[in-house]
C-alpha cells in the first residue's frame, strides 16, 4: 500500500514532534495532579513506528485510505498520555484538570455499552479517553507549534492499565496465531480480578479517609486532598468547582508549620467558607482563611512557598530579588489588612466566628470611598496571584503595586472608624 508507505515516511520525520507534544501534556497534568493530591503514574509516548505501520496495514484493507491525511484523521493516538490512578474514585479530579489545562476536543468512555462481548463474563476495558490539544497562549514561543498536535489522554486505574496492556498485546497483536479459547477465558478471568481489585482500591481509599476523620493527623498532602474532597459536599452549599483543589501540597506544608494537622484543626476554616464559595481552588480558600485569622502567618506561608522552589537561589540572582520583592509586597499588604480591620466595628467582629476575607470586609466598610474600594479590589487580585503562585507579575509591576498598597494604607489610616 503506497499511501501507508508515504504516511510512515512522513510520520518518522515527525516522531519527535509528537513525542514532545505528549511530553508537554504529561508534564502539565502530572504536576497539577500531584500538587492537588491525586495519586497516579503518568507516562507518555509517541506511537512506535513499527507498531504503527502494522496497524495501518491492518486497518487499511477496511478503511480504504485514499490520502495520507485520511490516515492522520483515523489514527487518533499518535501522541499519547496515560494516567494510571491508584484510586479510581479520583477520576473526576483528572477530568477537571484536563478541562482546566488543555483544550478538550473529544471524550470517549469505555466500555461504550453495558453489553458484554460474546463469551465474556466481565465488561472488559474500563477507562476514559480524552482527545486534547495544548493551549497555544500558555506555551512559550519555542513550543507554540505543539498546540497543533492532537494528543490522546487515557485514564484508568493502575490495575486496569496493566490488564489492558496484557490483553492488547496478546489479543490484538498475536505473533503466533489467534488466541485459543482457553487463553481468552483466562484473560476474561483476569479482567474480573481487576474489577474486584478496583472495588478493593475504593474500599482502601474510604478506610484511609475514615482513619483521618477519626482525628488522626494528615500524614501527607494526598490524605489532606482526600479529606477536603470528602468534606466539601457536606460543608459547602456547592461542590468543588472546575478549578479543583489547587495546591494542596502548599496547604499541607502550611498547616504543618502552624501545627494544625488534624481534621479538628481544619474544621473551623472549612466552616468559614460555607457562605463564601468562590470559583477558586479550595486549597486557596483555606489558605486565605488561615491568613485572614492572623496576618503574621504571611511570613510562614512565604517560607513554605520558597521551600517549594527547589532551585538554589544565588543572593544576587534575579530569582532572589523577585522573592525579596514578593516579601516587600506581602509585608505592605499585611499592614493594609490590619488598617482595614481597625475600621471594622468591634461589635460586628464579635458576631463573626472567623475573620472576614478581605473582599467581604471591604464591602462592609461604608467609610471607604468607591475609588479606594475599587483599587483595593484590583490589588487584591495581585495579592491572590502572588500568594497562590498564579501569574505572578513581573518585578517592576510588583514594585509599583507595593507602592500603591503603601499609599492606600496611609489614606486608610486617616479615616476615622
Amino acid at each position: 500500500m503506497e499511501i501507508v508507505d508515504h504516511f510512515i515516511a512522513r510520520y518518522a520525520k515527525e516522531y519527535d514532534f509528537y513525542s514532545r507534544a505528549a511530553h508537554l501534556v504529561a508534564q502539565a497534568l502530572e504536576r497539577d495532579l500531584k500538587e492537588s493530591g491525586v495519586r497516579c503514574i503518568v507516562t507518555y509516548r509517541a506511537k512506535d513506528i513499527t507498531r504503527l505501520e502494522e496497524k495501518c496495514r491492518q486497518r487499511g484493507s477496511r478503511k480504504k485510505y485514499k490520502t495520507v491525511e485520511d490516515i492522520y484523521d483515523d489514527i487518533v493516538d499518535l501522541a499519547g498520555v496515560r494516567i494510571a490512578l491508584y484510586f479510581p474514585g479520583e477520576q473526576n479530579q483528572v477530568e477537571k484538570a484536563v478541562n482546566r489545562l488543555l483544550d478538550l476536543t473529544e471524550k470517549k468512555v469505555f466500555p461504550e455499552s453495558n453489553k458484554r462481548s460474546p463469551g465474556k463474563e466481565f465488561s472488559g476495558y474500563s477507562a476514559i479517553h480524552y482527545r486534547v490539544r495544548l493551549k497555544e497562549r500558555e506555551l512559550i514561543d519555542l513550543d507554540k507549534r505543539y498546540a497543533k498536535a492532537r494528543v490522546e489522554v487515557q485514564v484508568a486505574s493502575v490495575l486496569m492499565h496493566a490488564w489492558s496492556e496484557v490483553e492488547h498485546d496478546l489479543a490484538y497483536k498475536p505473533l503466533s496465531g489467534d488466541l485459543s479459547e482457553e487463553e481468552k477465558v483466562i484473560l476474561d478471568q483476569l479482567n474480573g480480578l481487576v474489577i474486584a481489585g478496583e472495588l478493593s482500591l475504593k474500599m482502601l481509599q474510604e478506610a484511609s479517609e475514615n482513619r483521618v476523620a477519626r482525628n488522626g493527623r494528615f500524614l501527607n498532602h494526598y490524605e489532606l486532598a482526600a479529606y477536603l474532597l470528602s468534606q466539601a459536599g457536606k460543608i459547602l452549599d456547592e461542590p468543588v468547582g472546575d478549578s479543583g483543589l489547587g495546591r494542596v501540597d502548599l496547604l499541607f506544608n502550611f498547616l504543618r508549620q502552624l501545627n494544625k494537622e488534624t481534621p479538628t484543626d481544619l474544621a473551623p476554616y472549612l466552616e468559614s467558607l460555607h457562605d463564601n464559595v468562590e470559583m477558586r481552588p479550595l486549597a486557596e480558600q483555606v489558605i486565605d482563611a488561615l491568613l485572614a485569622e492572623d496576618a503574621s502567618r504571611y511570613e510562614h506561608f512565604n517560607s513554605v512557598q520558597v521551600d517549594a522552589d527547589t532551585a538554589s537561589l544565588d543572593p544576587g540572582s534575579q530569582s532572589a530579588r523577585m522573592h525579596q520583592q514578593i516579601g516587600h509586597f506581602l509585608t505592605s499588604w499585611v499592614e493594609l489588612e490590619e488598617s482595614l480591620r481597625n475600621l471594622f466595628p468591634a461589635e460586628d467582629e464579635e458576631r463573626t466566628p472567623m475573620p472576614l476575607p478581605i473582599n467581604r470586609l471591604i464591602n462592609r466598610l461604608p467609610t471607604l470611598d468607591g475609588e479606594t474600594r475599587n483599587e483595593i479590589h484590583s490589588l487584591r487580585r495581585v495579592r491572590n496571584n502572588v500568594v497562590h503562585g498564579r501569574d505572578v507579575p513581573p518585578f517592576s509591576y510588583l514594585a509599583e503595586a507595593t507602592e500603591r498598597v503603601q499609599a492606600i494604607t496611609e489614606r486608610v489610616r486617616q479615616i476615622r472608624p
